[in-house]
């Protein structure tokens, strides 16, 4: 009943949004019914309304329920070809307008987005359950792995099979009929509260401003952000005044560069408690989260919600995240004591007659920074317009891979913002198309990422597609007297989302279930996090770092301080990150049919971890979308440090022969970027690295001491 009244609202918006007569409303052909007709299949968006969507997802769960009942009712015997090939090339069309709308409403949402959302996301979600719970179908898909040695096939296709037989498990293939029904239950009510979680996040972040009446509050922070605050202002009507948000290219400024004490901790003290009050307050939303959750584990037989999620990737066991975390947390929150007392030592001698606490982290870090190596943000910042860097990363793909970015400046953009490129090899036979959109907006969820509107195949009749993929972020905005100059933190930002297009557009996998990123969750963050290394390499940098005003190559005495500072601040970098994956495993070994009291929670964490009281988690448990967005790094968190230790000992590697040596090079495109999940990911970086990583690289490379003993205790599960 509930649906059906959506339903109709969504009817009513579409009418809206369509705004054409009904005789040619009624000629007219929904987008996604036809082939695109558009260079390289790219999405035509200017065509798109809101009025296609539901069409087009309704006919989509229609055509893939046929695809799987002919899967289903084939009278030949289940073989790779009939059963796991043919699953894999059904559902096209929900495939296609899936991924244009899931894409639009993160990057381009809007109220009739999200009405959408509310009927197309359960509808998705009720069909992956039903297809993954078909007995017949998972009959077959048990025939083929259990005579998967005997049919000749290659070793990408027996893993295909095994994966395949495992997702069936996962989802439920062995359970009874009634718990198959309470699985389905679960799922949906994780699939709406997933949906009211991240509604409820962009709203209280559009929802703060913090509003300057008083120029002389702004001391301290560059000219080019009070600009940005001036021109947010002047949007919402309040001339002469300055307008700051929680968006980062926003909040981060204040916090390390504001001198007025009181400012950085209302703005502090506003994102910490973001969703968590009021009518926005997420706290209600994670209880429902971490119950739902738990039954679901139950139902499967697995003891809790991170060991459901751990089985499935290259960690195996909640245990072994745990180590890995623990064996940087403790150097890491040594180094932490050693820059509270630097910046303390700082404040003192300045008069300041404080105590460091954590509005004041991010503004002595940077001025202690100052003091150390002479370094100035402001003044780095000024060699690093958004477009120099952009340049740069194209730079590195073709010396690393050979492939080239020509902009496609009339192709089908789904906001002005956004531009696309031609990726073609060095024979000039194409590649992949990449998108790029790179600033915050109101309708643009926070963070930075990769996706793709189309992904990559090669089917035995020789069909085959290229993907189209994307970049998202949220840097600083150009003004009207400077461009977009970006912090060094957006700078490998940029790196570290174009390392994970590049795993998505070099795929060369046949499979479109192991193209691209389509990898264990702990392996996919090898590729974006080891092209952050090239950012500051002087080799790349004096190719792309131009002063954004004289057009001066960065000089090497800015370089010089770079090097030597690189390792500042890495105590609170990691120790923000290695806490929030902690308490991430936390929520996922509870097991809990009753609510819990979030911050007490968060609180007993930090406390049993010994964190220190002048950092905070990455993420408050409210607006930690990764957990609590969706199921994609919920018990996940910890693979942005498992694929660190891989990244940091991968690039010494690189740093032994070259950070440009075309062997090396070579090496890791055809071990990694191009094999996506065709193979299991150690044996791929072996064969890339020569030997199993360890976790000392990345030691080395965070300047953090491998000396410091391991010994904390981390809580176990529980209830309450």
């Amino acid at each position: 009943m509930h649906r059906k009244v959506l339903t109709m609202a969504i009817a009513a918006v579409s009418a809206v949004a369509v705004n054409q007569p009904d005789a040619m409303a009624a000629e007219r052909t929904n987008p996604f019914f036809a082939p695109y007709a558009t260079q390289y299949d790219i999405p035509p968006f200017e065509s798109i309304t809101y009025g296609d969507y539901m069409p087009a997802i309704e006919r989509g769960i229609a055509e893939y329920k046929a695809d799987i009942a002919k899967i289903v009712n084939n009278p030949a015997k289940p073989d790779f070809a009939n059963t796991i090939l043919a699953m894999e090339q059904s559902g096209k069309l929900l495939n296609k307008v899936m991924l244009v709308f899931s894409s639009l409403n993160e990057t381009d949402s809007s109220d009739e987005m999200e009405k959408i959302s509310e009927v197309a996301y359960p509808l998705y979600s009720q069909v992956s359950d039903d297809v993954m719970m078909n007995d017949k179908l998972f009959e077959r898909v048990k025939y083929v792995y259990e005579h998967r040695n005997e049919m000749k096939l290659s070793a990408p296709e027996v893993r295909a099979v095994e994966q395949a037989y495992k997702n069936f498990t996962r989802n439920g293939a062995l359970l009874s009929v009634s718990d198959k029904e309470q699985l389905k239950k679960i799922n949906s009510e994780l699939t709406d509260l997933y949906l009211k979680f991240n509604r409820n996040l962009l709203n209280a972040t559009n929802a703060y401003t913090l509003v300057v009446d008083d120029a002389s509050r702004l001391g301290g922070i560059p000219e080019s952000n009070v600009a940005m605050a001036a021109d947010e202002a002047k949007a919402r009507k309040l001339d002469g005044k300055w307008v700051f948000t929680l968006h980062a290219p926003s909040r981060l400024p204040l916090l390390q560069y504001a001198a007025d004490r009181d400012l950085r901790k209302q703005m502090y003290e506003a994102y910490t408690s973001l969703a968590s009050e009021g009518e926005y307050d997420n706290k209600p939303v994670i209880n429902s989260i971490l119950k739902a959750r738990a039954a679901k584990a139950k139902l499967l037989g697995l003891p809790d919600f991170a060991s459901y999620m751990t089985d499935n990737v290259m960690a195996k066991t909640t245990d072994n995240a745990e180590q890995l975390l623990l064996k940087i947390w403790r150097p890491a929150v040594k180094r932490v004591h050693e820059e509270v007392a630097e910046m303390q030592a700082l404040a003192d001698k300045e008069g300041a007659n404080i105590k460091i606490e954590p509005w004041d982290y991010y503004y002595y870090a940077e001025k202690v920074r100052a003091d150390k190596y002479a370094l100035n943000e402001d003044e780095v910042r000024a060699y690093f317009p958004l477009e120099n860097v952009r340049e740069g990363i194209f730079n590195m793909a073709k010396r690393l891979y050979g492939v080239t970015f020509t902009e496609l400046p009339d192709a089908p953009k789904y906001n002005p913002e956004v531009k696309v490129y031609d990726v073609t090899d060095a024979d000039g036979k194409h590649v992949a198309v990449f998108m790029t959109d790179y600033f915050p907006r109101a309708s643009k969820r926070q963070g930075a990422w990769m996706s793709e509107f189309q992904g990559a195949y090669v089917d035995p009749d020789g069909k085959s597609a290229r993907p189209i993929v994307y970049n998202v972020g949220n840097f600083s905005k150009p003004t009207a007297g400077t461009p977009s100059l970006l912090t060094l933190d957006e700078v490998e930002t940029m790196f570290h989302e174009f390392g994970h297009g590049l795993h998505g557009m070099l795929t060369k996998a046949k499979l479109r279930s192991q193209a691209g990123t389509s990898v264990d969750r702990d392996f996919v963050e090898l590729p974006s996090q080891i092209h952050e290394h090239w950012a500051l390499e002087p080799e790349l940098l004096k190719t792309y770092a131009r002063h954004y005003k004289t057009g001066d190559v960065i000089p090497d005495s800015l370089i010089a301080k770079l090097n030597a500072a690189s390792t500042h601040n890495q105590g609170f970098m990691s120790t923000e990150l290695v806490g929030a994956a902690l308490l991430d495993l936390q929520y996922g070994k509870l097991n809990t049919s009753e609510d819990i009291d979030v911050a007490a929670f968060e609180a007993n964490v930090a406390k049993t971890l010994g964190m220190p009281a002048e950092v905070q988690f990455r993420y408050r448990s409210p607006y930690f979308r990764h957990i609590f967005g969706s199921d994609g790094y919920a018990s996940g968190y910890y693979t942005y440090l498992w694929a660190a230790v891989l990244d940091c000992d991968g690039f010494e590697l690189f740093k032994e022969k070259g950070i440009f040596d075309p062997a090396t090079a070579k090496a890791f495109k055809e071990n990694v970027l191009e094999m996506g999940g065709s193979e299991d990911p150690m044996n791929l970086y072996v064969k890339f690295r020569g030997h199993e990583p360890n976790v000392d690289a990345l030691l080395r490379h965070r300047g953090l001491d491998a000396g410091v003993e391991n010994s904390t205790d981390i809580p176990q599960k529980g209830g309450k």
